[in-house]
């Protein structure tokens, strides 16, 4: 017996390659979808992971910055301080140096010469006195120069001749010279390092008023 298939098989061939189709489109969206699922969570992840580092870091410099601010406060304190040290310690040494000056104007002074004035403005002194001669005025600033552990610089200022009147019972004029000094005073830390031994010397032979 012969059968015949009278139904359209070429329709329907074509019908079940549409399905398979269909099929095959649906699941590779299906796994499309589950890989791009997959990789968003593991960006997901790693995103996390990058913020938590972010915050961590940040956390980190914001503690350093305080840190920071701490050590600057801290420096300038010492900054602060040692200018406080420093400034007792040359009231400690200026407190002195009046006496030193004296005791150096006393031992430079050579005879013949008799200082009737001084004066200090900051840290210059103005010396004024009475000489026999120029020479003996010329060996002042030699000495001062030379031996003065807390005399910078003698200059001079003026000088001049004068002439006395005749002492009581005679008929002499005595010549004498008027001068001016103008001394620098050095600075508390130089004279405070000088040498013990630069400040001892010759007795003076001169006179201070």
């Amino acid at each position: 017996m012969i059968l015949i298939n009278l139904l359209p098989h070429r329709e329907e061939r074509r019908k079940q390659r549409k399905r398979a189709f269909f099929v095959g489109l649906g699941v590779s969206a299906g796994v499309g979808l589950l890989l791009a699922g997959i990789w968003y969570g593991v960006l997901q992840q790693m995103t996390q992971a990058q913020q938590a580092r972010n915050n961590f870091l940040r956390d980190e410099i914001t503690k350093l910055e305080g840190q920071i601010k701490d050590i600057a406060t801290l420096r300038a304190d010492i900054e602060s301080l040692k200018a406080r040290q420093g400034a007792v310690e040359d009231l400690q040494v200026n407190r002195n140096l009046p006496v030193h000056l004296l005791d150096e104007l006393v031992r430079l002074t050579p005879e013949g010469i008799y200082l009737n004035g001084i004066k200090q403005t900051d840290g210059t002194v103005q010396v004024n006195g009475v000489a026999q001669t120029n020479e003996r005025v010329s060996e002042f600033l030699r000495n001062a120069q030379v031996n003065s552990p807390w005399l910078d610089r003698m200059e001079l200022v003026e000088i001049k001749a004068v002439n006395l009147p005749p002492a009581a019972g005679t008929r002499e004029v005595r010549r004498l010279f008027e001068f001016a000094l103008r001394v620098t005073l050095k600075q508390p830390g130089s004279a405070a390092s000088a040498p013990a031994g630069a400040a001892s010397g010759a007795a003076p032979g001169g006179k201070s008023a």
